[in-house]
C-alpha cells in the first residue's frame, strides 16, 4: 500500500486541529520507506500538522524539494532539525540560486533560507539535472523540460544575473513520480514548468499510465481561456481516460472548479489532513 498525505496546505479539512498556511508539504509512505516533499512556508505549521496526524518527522528516508520558493522550503531548517542526519535530500542544482518577489519596484528574497554549507552539514544532498530514484518506485523528476505549453508563472517572480532583473526561469522545478501497482501518480510542488509540459515529459520518461495528478498546479494565475485550453488538452492528452486529480495550494479555486465542471467527481480538493491511497 502507498499513501500520500497532505500535510501542509493553504487549506485543512473543515472540523480537524490542523492549521493551514500559504505553503505545501506531503509525507508519502511506501512499503519501502518514507519521503517528504516539500517542507510549507514556517516549520511550526509542519511540526503541528504532523503531530496531529500521528507522523514522526524523525523517521524520514528522504527528502525531495520541488523549488527553491520559501512556501514549500520554509520549514526546512525545522525539518531538518528534527530529522536523521544526513538525511538524502533530492532537488535540482540551482535549488540555492536566489530568488525575488518584486512589487511596488521593491525587491523580496524569496528563496532557500540556508546555505550550501549549512545543507551539506545537515544533508546528504543529491541535486541533479535527471530522474532520482528516492526510495524503490519513488522518483523524482528533475529539470522538466522541453516546456512547449503554457508555464506557471507569476509576474513578479525574478532572478538577478549580471546585474539584472529577469523573469524566473523556475529551472528548478520538479515533481516526483510514484509507481503504483495500477500506474503512476504525479505529486507536484507548484508546477512551474506548466501542468501539460509536466505531464508530457512524465509519459516520455516512465511506463505506465498516469492514474493521478496531486498537489499544485499553478493555474491561479491562468485566464478563463487558458484554463479552457487546459481542460482541452488533457482530454486530448488522455483519450478521454482522465486520471483522479487532487489540485491544492496555488492550483487556484477558478481554475479547480472548472476541472470539475469539466471532469465531474474525478476532481477532488487536498486540502491539508487528506490522505490517498494506492495499491
Amino acid at each position: 500500500m502507498i499513501s500520500v498525505s497532505c500535510l501542509v496546505d493553504n487549506m485543512v479539512q473543515r472540523g480537524s486541529a490542523l492549521w493551514g498556511e500559504h505553503g505545501l508539504s506531503f509525507s508519502i509512505e511506501t512499503p519501502y520507506g518514507k519521503a517528504l516533499f516539500d517542507t510549507g512556508q514556517s516549520g511550526e505549521v509542519l511540526i503541528h500538522n504532523a503531530s496531529q496526524l500521528g507522523i514522526s518527522l524523525d523517521q524520514f528516508d528522504a527528502l525531495a524539494l520541488s523549488h527553491a520558493h520559501y512556501d514549500h522550503t520554509g520549514g526546512l531548517a525545522r525539518f531538518l532539525a528534527l530529522s536523521q542526519p544526513g538525511i538524502r535530500l533530492f532537488a535540482h542544482p540551482n535549488l540555492l540560486q536566489e530568488r525575488y518577489s518584486i512589487r511596488d519596484d521593491l525587491p523580496c528574497s524569496i528563496g532557500v533560507n540556508l546555505t550550501a554549507a549549512e545543507l551539506t552539514r545537515q544533508a546528504d544532498m543529491r541535486l541533479s539535472l535527471e530522474p532520482q530514484q528516492m526510495l524503490p518506485g519513488l522518483w523524482a523528476t528533475g529539470e522538466i523540460s522541453p516546456r512547449a505549453e503554457l508555464e506557471g508563472r507569476s509576474s513578479h517572480h525574478f532572478i538577478q544575473e549580471n546585474g539584472q532583473w529577469l523573469p524566473d526561469p523556475y529551472k528548478d522545478d520538479l515533481a516526483l513520480v510514484l509507481e503504483s501497482q495500477t500506474g503512476l501518480v504525479l505529486v507536484c510542488g507548484c508546477c512551474h514548468a506548466g501542468l501539460l509540459n509536466t505531464l508530457a515529459y512524465i509519459r516520455a520518461r516512465f511506463s505506465g499510465e498516469i492514474q493521478a495528478i496531486i498537489g499544485g498546479m499553478h493555474l491561479i494565475n491562468a485566464s478563463a481561456k487558458n484554463v479552457e485550453y487546459t481542460i482541452s488538452a488533457l482530454r486530448e492528452m488522455f483519450n478521454g481516460r482522465i486520471p483522479q486529480m487532487f489540485p491544492n495550494h496555488c492550483s487556484g479555486e477558478m481554475a479547480i472548479y472548472a476541472l470539475q465542471r469539466a471532469f465531474g467527481d474525478l476532481v477532488q480538493t487536498c486540502p491539508a489532513g487528506t490522505v490517498i491511497r494506492f495499491a
